[in-house]
């Protein structure tokens, strides 16, 4: 979605680079970016989970990485915690999110907890205090990949469309490890 032109620019405007670059350091680009678009003709539910696959260039096994996949032409490995530590994603709100249209929620402090398995996942959920992130239309949530998070269905008819942009420190998140613009 990065090829892209007006999410491009978006991505790289100098106030979304701004937060990215304070949080990830002077070199921090974007690398991929989606439109989650939740509307009453696509509405869905997701459990709780942590982002852990990344676009690789090309595949370089490696201690740590996989299950390698491939979508949309493009190859996808899940990283170890050590190269997620490097990711911000940025989440621009076009519409409100509001506790009725299946907003993000959080787990707060499990982005420091590594990656999980799915039963420490669910363990952590049932202990944790879960937040809602409610934001108004034209603000920016940032999230790190590993913070436990999931998101209701929507119980309105209004749409919930938040464009979801990763930066990375660097596009080498490892040794022979290279981000892919997606």
């Amino acid at each position: 979605m990065l090829s892209d032109k007006m999410t491009a620019a978006l991505a790289h405007d100098f106030r979304l680079m701004a937060i990215a670059r304070e949080v990830l350091g002077r070199k921090a680009t974007p690398f991929r970016a989606t439109l989650f678009d939740k509307s009453p003709n696509a509405n869905w539910l997701v459990v709780w989970h942590q982002d852990t696959a990344l676009p690789l260039q090309k595949k370089n096994e490696s201690a740590g990485w996989g299950p390698w996949s491939v979508k949309q032409g493009v190859i996808y490995a899940h990283a170890p915690a050590s190269a997620l530590e490097k990711v911000l994603a940025l989440r621009v709100h076009l519409d409100d999110s509001t506790l009725e249209n299946g907003p993000l929620r959080i787990l707060p402090g499990t982005h420091a907890l590594g990656v999980l398995s799915d039963d420490s996942i669910e363990q952590a959920a049932g202990r944790i205090v879960a937040r809602d992130c409610l934001v108004p239309r034209g603000g920016i949530l940032a999230m790190r990949p590993l913070v436990i998070h999931a998101s209701s269905k929507s119980q309105i008819q209004q749409p919930r469309r938040v464009l979801h942009i990763e930066y990375a420190a660097s596009l080498t998140v490892a040794e022979g490890m290279q981000l892919a613009q997606a």
